[in-house]
């Protein structure tokens, strides 16, 4: 009797999130390496944590409930280092609240910064995350037109912020970990 081995297919594959951006930016990625992601449209109650990749898994599980398909969600935070770490995993809450420009006024003369993000993918049965950074500095002015912290993170060997870059998509943290994510799928999935 012949066997029949019945492969996911890579458009069961969704990007849970409330930011349309982050979706794009994961998707132009992700088609480079032959994976076509679809968006999954949530909002998704994010625990208080200051582990990011904790935030991530728990955000992942919640999608997954909602869409009953294998998903992909991310965290990101920015990293500064005159502010201890802050505003890290909360990142978002602060950028809601004071934006680039109330960043720009805590930072110091230490600009040193880096950018995290965490892909966290689950189906159910799999629960893997992949890590990556991006060391840089945050500009002293607003730089770009862009979304989140882009107009104001420098990246390392670079002059301009990220939401100057044309290949910002090449070098971002989040490519960093789509890429940790696509080899690992990919070969799960062969």
């Amino acid at each position: 009797m012949k066997v029949e081995v019945v492969m996911p297919q890579l458009s069961d594959l969704f990007f849970a999130s409330s930011n349309i951006n982050k979706y794009k930016e994961a998707k132009k990625i992700l088609d480079e390496f032959g994976i076509n992601l679809k968006f999954f449209k949530c909002d998704l109650l994010e625990i208080q944590s200051n582990s990011l990749k904790e935030i991530a898994k728990n955000k992942a599980e919640q999608a997954f409930q909602q869409c009953k398909k294998p998903v992909l969600v991310e965290d990101d935070g920015i990293f500064i280092d005159s502010l201890k770490g802050f505003p890290g995993p909360y990142s978002s809450y602060v950028f809601k609240t004071i934006g680039n420009k109330g960043i720009l006024k805590l930072v110091n003369q230490n600009r040193r910064a880096k950018f995290v993000s965490i892909i966290s993918f689950y189906d159910k049965k799999i629960h893997e995350s992949f890590e990556s950074k991006v060391n840089g500095i945050i500009s002293k002015t607003v730089n770009g037109i862009g979304w989140g912290y882009d107009p104001i993170f420098i990246p390392s060997k670079s002059k301009r912020t990220f939401a100057q870059l044309k290949n910002k998509n090449e070098i971002s943290h989040r490519y960093k970990s789509l890429k940790k994510f696509s080899s690992w799928y990919l070969r799960k999935f062969e």
